[in-house]
């Protein structure tokens, strides 16, 4: 390469300065339900084909959707957690495509009034390094489509019905995200809000979660560009590389004389929608509002205010008390909630052994997580249980073992079948903290007789080589030895002394 000239990576940050991405996500969310949204046909993942598969899912004609109350209560409640404003009144539409995997020729969604509109996803720091706020515009429900498998060898196309008719929220933010990676973090966010409510199991390798990305570009201030839409991407890997792969596609488009062209599937409201005449509006009932007549109170209607007080405590929510009421790192404090469980076995080792919680995180993120993710875990699979290591941790604390001795009782706990208590395990293999200064000294005596050079470099004014002895003199009493009585042995054995009998 030239001096001064750049690399192929320099001048694609260099064009990519000149224009300004914009990002909006459709996220479509399967409910976590037994049964799907309008029949009573089961939801199992990997089912034999069409086997759960009701009249309606096939379109039998004379056949009559029947809401599922679980859909609707998964929708409000995903909506309160986003913040938005839950109408309480909302319509079913059909919009019309004619493809094998959909055998009505329509798909009931919500186009007109969606459930929840005009919320907002707190979306942690790993976008710009600080919390920022992603507008959403609506949460919405509707019923998936099957599934088409297509064999090019025998030319055949095969449908599978079992996914027909489960119930989905689509989720739909507002064009705020710049890039792959904000993306990415925002999803992965919404991901554990749904996990956190239960209304969503997340698994994105199963396809709870698929997710179209709508992307343009423009110059800073201009209207916004036309739009590509990259669909059914379900992994978070390949939801930043796809973003950021079609704004480069984009730049470089523009940027050599050509136009960007409408990839996606155009809704018409006016050609593409019309109400379902099958179902009638869903009527939620507001906060501290009764059924206004028999009919709905023979209908049951859903709750927005009981709703409301089920929810639980969201990952925003999380996030901040535990750097409040512990003063953790934020880093620390975002993995303790995006790992399923991690942040209640920690708050059950401070709450069971009353103990520092930065000494808690440190065992629970490097030791127990560390465990967990080379055995391929969860949280809740660990033989470990909070009380155990609380005791443990107690043990080091209270100068009963020493951290080399807590490190191998942790990993002997680890294998065993059955854990036993490491007060049990202490004592059976006499680890317990060596503090008799006379077998302390007879050690230290021991490793300054076969160090004598090193005992010079001390003695010479080296005195960092002192804590090689500390270490030495641990080794051979594995790891047992008193550190603090240890040192000062050493120090009186090895280092000069003053006129007041300290060490200079």
């Amino acid at each position: 390469m030239r001096a001064g000239s750049l690399s192929v990576e320099e001048e694609e940050e260099g064009q990519r300065a000149e224009w300004e991405a914009v990002v909006g996500l459709e996220i479509h969310a399967q409910v976590h339900s037994a049964s799907k949204l309008f029949s009573s046909a089961a939801v199992t993942f990997l089912a034999p084909p069409n086997s759960c598969v009701a009249l309606f899912d096939a379109a039998l004609p004379g056949t009559m959707p029947v809401l599922n109350r679980r859909c609707v209560e998964a929708v409000v409640l995903t909506g309160l957690a986003l913040g938005c404003r839950i109408n309480r009144r909302s319509y079913f539409d059909r919009k019309h495509y004619f493809y094998a995997d959909m055998p009505a020729g329509y798909q009931i969604t919500q186009q007109r009034v969606p459930v929840a509109e005009r919320g907002v996803l707190r979306v942690p720091g790993e976008w710009h390094g600080r919390e920022r706020n992603l507008g959403i515009t609506c949460v919405q429900l509707e019923q998936d489509s099957g599934k088409s498998l297509h064999d090019a060898a025998e030319g055949l196309t095969l449908v599978d019905l079992n996914r027909a008719g489960v119930g989905l929220m689509e989720v739909v933010t507002e064009p705020e995200l710049t890039s792959g990676a904000e993306a990415a973090a925002a999803v992965q966010e919404l991901q554990l809000i749904l996990r956190t409510l239960g209304t969503c199991q997340g698994i994105m390798a199963e396809g709870h979660l698929r997710v179209d990305a709508n992307v343009s570009i423009r110059k800073p201030g201009q209207p916004l560009g036309v739009r590509t839409e990259v669909k059914n991407l379900n992994s978070l890997r390949w939801l930043s590389r796809a973003v950021d792969f079609e704004i480069r596609r984009q730049i470089g488009l523009l940027e050599t004389g050509g136009q960007i062209v409408n990839e996606t599937r155009s809704f018409d409201v006016k050609l593409g929608f019309m109400p379902e005449p099958n179902l009638p509006s869903l009527v939620l009932m507001g906060d501290d509002e009764r059924p206004m007549n028999q009919r709905q109170n023979r209908q049951g209607l859903v709750s927005v205010s009981a709703l409301r007080a089920l929810l639980p405590e969201l990952p925003a929510s999380r996030r901040s008390r535990l750097i409040r009421n512990h003063d953790l790192r934020p880093d620390l404090v975002t993995t303790l909630v995006k790992e399923d469980g991690l942040m209640e076995y920690f708050e059950e080792v401070i709450e069971v052994g009353k103990q520092d919680p930065k000494i808690v995180i440190n065992w629970v993120m490097n030791d127990l997580l560390g465990v967990l993710n080379e055995c391929g875990l969860s949280v809740s699979q660990s033989p470990i249980k909070p009380r155990v290591l609380a005791e443990l941790i107690n043990l080091q604390i209270d100068g009963i073992i020493s951290s080399s001795v807590a490190k191998k009782v942790f990993t002997m706990m680890w294998k065993d079948n059955e854990v036993r208590s490491p007060v049990k395990i202490v004592a059976e293999s006499g680890w317990s903290i060596i503090c008799d200064p006379v077998q302390l000294e007879a050690a230290c005596i021991d490793v300054i007789a076969k160090h004598p050079k090193q005992v010079e470099l001390v003695r010479s004014g080296h005195a960092k080589v002192l804590n090689k002895f500390v270490g030495q003199v641990q080794k051979l009493l594995d790891g047992r030895g008193d550190p603090a009585q240890v040192k000062r042995i050493l120090e009186n054995k090895l280092l000069p002394q003053t006129g007041d009998g300290h060490c200079s």
